[in-house]
């Protein structure tokens, strides 16, 4: 395997999965059995916030009770070890990459383990219930907090700083993605654009797996730590 000094990791549903966290947009996946325009909208959350704010306290409890698997602390063994840079841009809204050992990391669709006031703009660790009732540790208002995740309609966080890395980026690895949601699956094409080696790492060929270099598919908790420990070892 070449020598590189400078790897971006995008990480999706797919690499929780292996933890318990049920997946997207998988048969029986999460939108298989919620209207995504009720529950991950703007516009739902003005229209019914008790249901929003039931979905995702579900998911949050959900969340507290997974621990990370093997594909999560082989891409913290790969942060730790690796003598160049390790960024991991993470389309999952969960804290398994932290709990595993990540330190730097880019949550671009927000966390479930945070809140935000929607009147003041304050974010706040958030392990407990959400209601219409829940006042913002800022600014007491109740009503305004909501969780601190990207919704349908909403641009993904820190896109400006993704992009810089990527286009900087001599290797680019994705885990566990579908690789039909934009912007993240285009991150490959810019990456590859950029010089970039572009690795798949899926259970199954993704919907953008024809513009990936190379692609090994497997369950993330077998092909991951076996690509960390060959990158390592190179």
């Amino acid at each position: 395997m070449p020598s590189y000094s400078n790897i971006v990791i995008l990480t999706g549903a797919g690499l929780s999965a292996e933890s318990g966290l049920a997946t997207f947009r998988d048969k029986g996946g999460i939108w298989a059995r919620y209207d995504y325009r009720e529950v991950a909208t703007p516009q739902g959350f003005v229209k019914n916030p008790s249901l929003v704010h039931e979905f995702y306290n579900m998911r949050r409890r959900d969340l507290l009770g997974v621990q990370p698997n093997e594909a999560h602390r082989a891409i913290a063994r790969l942060e730790r070890e690796f003598s160049g840079s390790v960024l991991v841009v993470t389309q999952n809204i969960d804290n398994l990459h932290e709990a595993a050992g990540s330190r730097n990391l880019i949550h671009m669709h927000g966390e479930l383990l945070k809140a935000m006031c929607a009147y003041c703009e304050a974010r706040h660790s958030c392990r407990e219930d959400l209601s219409t009732e829940t006042p913002c540790p800022a600014c007491g208002h109740t009503g305004g907090m909501r969780p601190d995740v990207v919704w349908f309609g909403e641009m993904p966080y820190h896109m400006e700083r993704i992009v810089d890395a990527i286009g900087e980026a001599d290797l680019f690895i994705s885990i566990g993605t579908s690789g039909n949601v934009y912007p993240a699956a285009g991150f490959v094409e810019i990456a590859g654009s950029a010089g970039a080696h572009t690795v798949e790492l899926n259970l199954e060929p993704s919907d953008g797996a024809s513009h990936f270099a190379e692609a090994i598919h497997g369950p993330a908790t077998s092909v991951v730590p076996a690509f960390v420990e060959e990158l390592l070892a190179s």
